[in-house]
């Protein structure tokens, strides 16, 4: 199933393919759907990746904060502040994207200064000293290294070769991990290299994605096996995480995309499986679906295609 110049699974790999051009030919996608979406996301994604980083705000004290400027009893200032940080540094990378600026020093930097602003006093500025992380088995490199490691990363990026062309998503997962492996900033690095992962995402004509607080384990895990060389698990993982977005954009035109609790699509009369097993199957990652809180959602399209492939 590994092929080995991809990283990523080759049917994954694929049907990601074919959900970009399904929604490529969508395009312009109609714009009250989008921005509903894109605002869930944005509240999605600040809420998680806060999360992953130890911020205590469910995603209903995250909402408040964001949507009527709430002040939660019992949340430091700190907690308040990543949550609106990161919801405004999250428009910055939307807006970059719409201007077809370039991913370099000054946009990278200009997200950590949103990102800490108000909590850390070298807001956008790269780290001038070493740092350890708890808990990690490699250190970050020497800090005198980081302005040419950040240069040789923005020049991979700016190449315009064939390869990147065609894998956008495995760019993304390199991208992602070597700046967590620089770690640039003394704080908040988790954080930029997950924005910045959707900045090149959205600029290569994805929709964003989001990482989810529980997952944060395998997340981690992912990262790790990277900084010993093994990229394939961390490029999965995200590649995952793009095309459960595909999904979440495809639904909003309904039909054959429509997302279907796998309860009701169980007892549609072209399915032979229980939900049980379609959850088995989906949680195996062998059924196209995604997970919205705490329930399993699929579509007429991929129970079809499921049918297709494993019916014996």
């Amino acid at each position: 199933m590994h092929d080995t110049d991809t990283l990523i699974r080759s049917d994954l790999l694929e049907r990601i393919q074919h959900k970009k051009e399904r929604l490529d030919v969508y395009r312009p996608l109609p714009e009250s759907a989008v921005r509903k979406l894109g605002n869930e996301l944005r509240l999605l994604h600040t809420y998680h990746s806060n999360a992953i980083e130890g911020n205590t705000l469910t995603l209903q004290e995250t909402k408040l904060v964001l949507e009527e400027g709430v002040t939660i009893g019992g949340k430091s200032l700190r907690e308040h502040l990543e949550a609106t940080n990161l919801a405004e540094a999250y428009d910055l990378i939307e807006s970059i994207a719409k201007d077809k600026r370039e991913i370099d020093h000054t946009t990278i930097q200009q997200i950590h200064e949103v990102v800490v602003r108000g909590i850390k006093v070298d807001a956008g500025k790269y780290r001038v000293h070493n740092v350890r992380i708890t808990g990690a088995t490699k250190t970050p490199p020497d800090f005198s290294k980081v302005t040419r490691m950040m240069d040789d990363l923005i020049a991979f990026l700016s190449l315009q070769d064939k390869e990147k062309k065609e894998q956008p998503v495995k760019t993304a997962a390199f991208m992602h991990h070597k700046l967590v492996e620089i770690h640039p900033f003394t704080d908040g690095n988790g954080r930029v290299a997950r924005l910045l992962t959707n900045l090149f995402l959205v600029k290569e004509g994805y929709p964003p994605i989001v990482l989810r607080k529980e997952e944060r384990g395998k997340y981690y895990r992912f990262l790790r096996l990277a900084d010993g060389g093994n990229l394939e698990p961390f490029a999965n993982f995200i590649a995952k995480s793009v095309d459960e977005s595909l999904t979440l954009y495809l639904a909003i035109f309904g039909g054959a995309d429509e997302l279907i609790p796998l309860v009701d699509l169980g007892k549609l009369k072209e399915c032979s499986y229980s939900q049980e097993y379609l959850a088995l199957r989906a949680r195996q990652g062998f059924l196209d679906a995604v997970k919205i809180g705490r329930k399993w959602f699929s579509t007429k399209r991929a129970l079809t295609d499921y049918i297709r492939e494993h019916a014996k």
